[in-house]
């Protein structure tokens, strides 16, 4: 018997707001384990921009630092297991964040995978254009910040990529990444799910997606915020879910 496909309910921008104030709240309640979870990624990406620089292509960092929403969603596992961990009201620890990742099924890891592949895919295009917009000629972060017209250029360009290859990820793994780890979904139909509910609610799904990239980018570019913003973004993602496909 074939099973019901999964209907993502109706929702609105104060669904959005909702989802924030929870995000917040849940960070609040755990902020030590949070942040100690973002800071593992804050230090790697410290590390990467700090290499860019020392290459002297420091611009091309604005493109890791897009990048970082394409493979955002293989993070997620740490988090739900330690939201899930305070919404039962149990004490979140360190060892919730290492079993969300063990709990995730197999499908989740696939789209892991395509996260990661697309990611690859990004780079490597990013770094294409970068070669025939700006070429060889040095380029460190004081001229970054000067933003001249070549930088300016390969940012436009290289933005415009990245949307598109987000777009099609957010598609695919925004609510997919969830249903599986929750065990609602296989792969399919967890991305026929995700698929339905970004097209099915486009407007409001387009304000989170919109407001995630604006606040994930720009923490990712000012490291240190991203201490806050990552796990307080993750949690809310996971509120939004459960409003757009409530539990049970």
């Amino acid at each position: 018997m074939t099973p019901t496909p999964l209907k993502p309910a109706a929702v609105r921008i104060s669904d959005i707001t909702a989802a924030l104030s929870s995000g917040w709240r849940q960070f609040s309640a755990m902020p030590t384990l949070s942040i100690a979870y973002a800071a593992v990624f804050v230090v790697l990406g410290a590390i990467l921009f700090a290499a860019l620089e020392s290459m002297s292509i420091a611009p091309i960092s604005l493109s890791f630092a897009g990048g970082f929403m394409l493979i955002g969603p293989a993070l997620l596992a740490g988090f739900f297991s330690l939201g899930d961990s305070l919404r039962a009201g149990r004490r979140p620890a360190a060892a919730d964040i290492w079993r969300g990742f063990t709990r995730m099924p197999r499908g989740g890891w696939v789209v892991s995978f395509v996260c990661a592949l697309l990611f690859l895919i990004w780079i490597t295009d990013a770094g294409t254009l970068y070669g025939f917009m700006i070429g060889r000629e040095p380029a460190q972060l004081a001229r970054l910040l000067e933003a001249d017209e070549a930088i300016r250029r390969f940012v436009f360009f290289s933005s415009i990529m990245g949307a598109v290859l987000a777009f099609i990820l957010f598609a695919v793994s925004a609510f997919s990444i969830p249903l599986i780890y929750d065990g609602r979904a296989n792969l399919v139909s967890g991305v026929v799910a995700s698929v339905r509910a970004v097209f099915g609610r486009f407007g409001v799904v387009m304000v989170w997606a919109c407001l995630l990239a604006a606040v994930i980018i720009a923490s990712a570019i000012v490291l240190p915020l991203l201490l806050v913003t990552l796990p307080v973004m993750a949690y809310a993602s996971r509120e939004l879910y459960f409003r757009i496909y409530p539990p049970g």
